[in-house]
């Protein structure tokens, strides 16, 4: 399979994630505070001429699987723990030949109870992880589509790894509508992709880690 060269603007191969791009930054006087939330400046090259749509897929691999412990006073969660992926940014149907998204072009900030999905001028959102996350809270519940950036549990153990991923398809549609989320997205790319590429970021709200 071809490879993409994907870079996120403010973000070396593997370095730290800027606070402006994160939904969760260490407050004042508290662990955690809502943080800018600014969708990065992001930009690919290398695709295939027979490239007609690309799709872009930012998750966090390092979410715990049990989240009993998150963000409670005294407690932990070991770095041990078993993980799993959290999907951030799901954008589909991007036209052929764009090559790059715009800072703030898929969020500028925290929206409570999440951005619209659907049809915007770059693509197609799907649906993000949050709305999953906020579930039982009224104030935040709701379908998160568009970018929302890194959260991790303030007494998280482990180093979040976030995937930037760009994918270049032979269709010009995947075909999807409504409510779609991240598995959905990359069940229907599974036959379709030409090329793939991916940027890796770290963040973390861990005192102890930063």
């Amino acid at each position: 399979m071809q490879k993409l060269t994907v870079t996120v603007e403010g973000v070396a191969e593997r370095g730290r994630i800027p606070g402006e791009y994160a939904f969760g930054v260490p407050g004042k006087d508290a662990p955690f505070a809502f943080g800018p939330n600014i969708s990065p400046a992001l930009r690919w090259s290398g695709a295939p001429n027979t490239a007609k749509s690309f799709a872009v897929v930012m998750y966090d691999a390092s979410v715990p699987t049990v989240f009993d412990d998150a963000n409670k006073e005294g407690k932990t969660i070991p770095a041990s723990i078993k993980r799993m992926d959290f999907y951030h940014w799901i954008l589909v149907d991007i036209p052929a030949g764009t090559t790059q998204i715009a800072r703030g072009a898929e969020s500028n900030g925290v929206t409570a109870r999440g951005k619209p999905h659907g049809r915007v001028a770059i693509g197609l959102r799907g649906i993000n992880d949050f709305g999953g996350f906020f579930a039982s809270m009224p104030d935040m519940a709701g379908d998160y589509g568009g970018y929302d950036g890194p959260a991790p549990p303030w007494n998280d153990e482990a180093l979040h790894e976030y995937h930037f991923a760009v994918f270049a398809l032979d269709v010009v549609s995947l075909g999807l509508s409504g409510r779609f989320f991240g598995k959905d997205v990359m069940k229907a790319m599974d036959v379709h992709v030409l090329a793939k590429g991916e940027a890796v970021g770290l963040y973390t709200l861990n005192p102890n880690l930063r």
